[in-house]
């Protein structure tokens, strides 16, 4: 009798040969496979920009052999002739490990998309790698949680009850802690959308200060007058924030007010001396200059600029020349300024005593 043709647990030696010969052709293929992509998608991902097929190439490389042996077992499994209830337990078997690698694919690419985010964060705002940190650990506990709740189901655990306790305790905790949250998730979102980093110069409410430091639950500012200055992240996205940091130029506007004595002509060169005054500085734009109303005790003109940069100190430089130029003008042309006075007239009655 051909050694071959004994069984062992119901199958043939062949039967046996042939299921793992299957098995691990299964593996050694899928393995190749894996290789091939990867090295493929390394070099296509290195030729592009955008970081998606970067994560692509990451999510292969984590594909550990285990998966690819437990997917070999399976295929072999089904060229034999076993229970249905072992053959339940290898496809039980094959989903868990499923599950567990489709949460090792989930945290890679959390991870990597949190890392790059990291990195630009460095340069730009170092205090958030805190907030990213936590963002990485909160969505990798939520891939493992989703994975252990599969598997439980798939072992045959009932989890409605379980997933309705959660849900409970979470409310609960939600409660508990919502102030908290609040803070939490207003900090994510800081980080995020970005309406402000560290080192811009913000203005909330009455309060003036430079981002220090952007925290989980607060954020701290410096003032000019050198005191810190602590909001709660929740209440600074609830206000009104004016973010100087973001500013590219600076718009100024000024009033002129003249003696309603001066002459019509001296006038008309007003607007003309304030265009020369402004662009004879450098980082400046003239934008207009108007005998603009008949004030209480003044003819005024306003007038209207920009200064190229957003830096407060070149700004006050600028305007400081402006004015020494203006009012040298002013008093070659014989033009004076105007300040608050009264004329008093007085008329007498025809055929006063004192007349």
């Amino acid at each position: 009798m051909d050694l071959l043709e004994y069984s062992l647990l119901g199958n043939s030696y062949r039967a046996w040969l042939i299921a793992v010969g299957a098995g691990l052709l299964v593996v050694v293929v899928l393995r190749t496979l894996q290789s091939l992509t990867r090295r493929r998608l390394t070099k296509l991902a290195a030729r592009t920009t955008t970081r998606w097929d970067d994560y692509v190439v990451t999510m292969i490389s984590g594909t550990k052999l285990l998966f690819w042996l437990v997917a070999g077992v399976l295929v072999g499994s089904l060229l034999l002739e076993i229970p249905d209830r072992v053959q339940g337990g290898i496809t039980v078997t094959f989903v868990i490990a499923l599950l567990i690698q489709a949460g090792i694919w989930g945290v890679l690419l959390i991870n990597s998309a949190v890392d790059d985010y990291r990195k630009k964060s460095l340069e730009d705002s170092p205090a958030d790698v805190t907030t990213l940190g936590l963002i990485g650990l909160a969505g990798q506990t939520a891939v493992w949680s989703l994975v252990v709740l599969l598997i439980l189901d798939n072992l045959g655990v009932d989890i409605t009850a379980l997933v309705a306790g959660l849900g409970i305790g979470g409310v609960a905790v939600a409660l508990a802690l919502q102030n908290i949250l609040g803070d939490l998730f207003a900090s994510l979102s800081i980080v995020m959308d970005k309406p402000f980093v560290v080192g811009d110069f913000l203005m909330v409410g009455d309060f003036l200060g430079s981002v220090e430091k952007i925290g989980l639950k607060t954020t701290r500012l410096r003032s000019l007058s050198g005191e810190q200055l602590v909001f709660s992240n929740t209440d600074l996205l609830g206000s009104r924030i004016r973010n100087f940091g973001r500013m590219f130029e600076r718009r100024v506007v000024f009033n002129i007010g003249v003696t309603y004595d001066t002459p019509r002509d001296r006038l008309q060169l007003i607007p003309g001396i304030v265009r020369e005054a402004v662009e004879a500085e450098k980082g400046t734009r003239f934008d207009r200059s108007h005998f603009s109303k008949y004030g209480d005790f003044s003819l005024n003109f306003e007038n209207v600029y920009y200064v190229l940069s957003a830096d407060f100190n070149q700004h006050m430089d600028v305007q400081q020349a402006i004015y020494y130029a203006i009012h040298r003008r002013f008093e070659e042309e014989g033009i004076a300024f105007a300040y608050p006075t009264q004329t008093l007239i007085v008329h007498r009655p025809d055929g006063d005593a004192n007349d």
